[in-house]
């Protein structure tokens, strides 16, 4: 157990102060050990995976971080089932799953972080989501300290969310996730950037050229993580995309200067719609490259927030904040954050 190990450089934001202690947990009986550290001592713990949906507070975790580094991938024979230790990069997981000709994670590629993440957030992208292909996690239960299996029902995914993020938020600490993939299926063309970018091709893509495509598609947002350019000290999406009534619509539109059939939307469940968070911050006046002090907006992607160098958590939450008031009085629309904030 380390002690006061600065966090910023385990998180791509490169933001925050540091942990009070501090772990690499490499197995289970490892994780059994930090959680026991902490309650021995009544320290607050968190898992740390990626650090790629992070923002560390600049005063740093005055408890026990636990950076999970839990390695393994195990395919079944069939070839279309996979555990995955929670500490596996994810991309390097969708790079695999393409290699061995799996499809469901393809329009995923270049999302940065871990796999224990993707089911706490139900990652998702370019119209797919890790909810369509988990089957299974298998969790530590800190309550009891025991180790639980739950299937994909017991998880409770909806869009961004699970049960690891909302009604058992804290409760548990992912540590394998099990997916299954479709051997030899056809890559994913639901979202609209994608059907663009092979309009004109003569056949079906294949899972590689997709999975390219929006490797390409990402960065040409800022939102690949390429060592040494700017937009890539972020945390990624900032925002949710925010569910609101369709009623709603008429007014988003007025304020907007639209008629209403021209505010961009998507169907969503009980008569609600969700709303581009991007175009929300767009219409608000918040413009690609607008910068407040040492924090900013990405020169890519209006959705991203990014640390323009030496910035702090207070000047990204000051940012934060700006944005969540300008857009909720022009649109009455209050944005959610989608990073953790420790």
């Amino acid at each position: 157990m380390l002690e006061n190990v600065p966090l910023a450089p385990y998180t791509t934001f490169k933001i925050g102060g540091p942990a009070r202690w501090f772990a690499d947990v490499a197995d289970e009986a490892e994780l059994l050990a930090a959680v026991a550290f902490a309650r021995d001592r009544g320290l607050p713990l968190f898992a740390l995976g990626g650090g790629s949906n992070l923002l560390v507070s600049d005063a740093g975790f005055s408890g026990v971080v636990a950076r999970i580094v839990m390695k393994g991938v195990a395919a079944s024979e069939c070839g279309e089932e996979f555990r995955v230790a929670a500490g596996e990069d994810w991309d390097g997981f969708v790079r695999l799953a393409v290699e061995l000709n799996c499809a469901g994670v393809e329009c995923l590629a270049g999302i940065p972080g871990t796999v224990g993440g993707t089911p706490v957030q139900n990652v998702g992208a370019y119209g797919q989501e890790v909810a369509e292909t988990i089957q299974g996690v298998r969790a530590l239960d800190l309550r009891t300290r025991e180790f639980v299996e739950m299937g994909r029902e017991e998880c409770g995914f909806s869009y961004r969310r699970s049960i690891f993020n909302t009604t058992e938020k804290g409760r548990y600490i992912v540590t394998r996730v099990d997916y299954k993939l479709r051997q030899g299926g056809a890559p994913s063309l639901a979202y609209a950037d994608l059907q663009r970018r092979f309009a004109d091709a003569a056949a079906q893509p294949t899972l590689a050229e997709v999975c390219d495509a929006v490797r390409q598609i990402r960065r040409s947002k800022g939102m690949l993580m390429v060592q040494g350019e700017a937009d890539s000290r972020s945390a990624g999406s900032f925002f949710k995309n925010p569910v609101v009534p369709a009623a709603d619509l008429a007014g988003i539109a007025v304020a907007a200067g639209l008629a209403e059939g021209a505010v961009p939307r998507y169907p969503a469940a009980h008569g609600r719609v969700k709303l581009p968070a991007a175009w929300l911050l767009e219409k608000a006046g918040f413009a690609k490259g607008t910068a407040q002090g040492r924090a900013g907006i990405s020169s890519r992607h209006t959705l991203a927030l990014v640390n323009l160098g030496g910035a702090t958590a207070a000047d990204v939450i000051a940012l934060r904040d700006h944005i969540v008031a300008v857009v909720e009085g022009k649109f009455g629309v209050r944005l959610e954050q989608e990073p953790v904030l420790l």
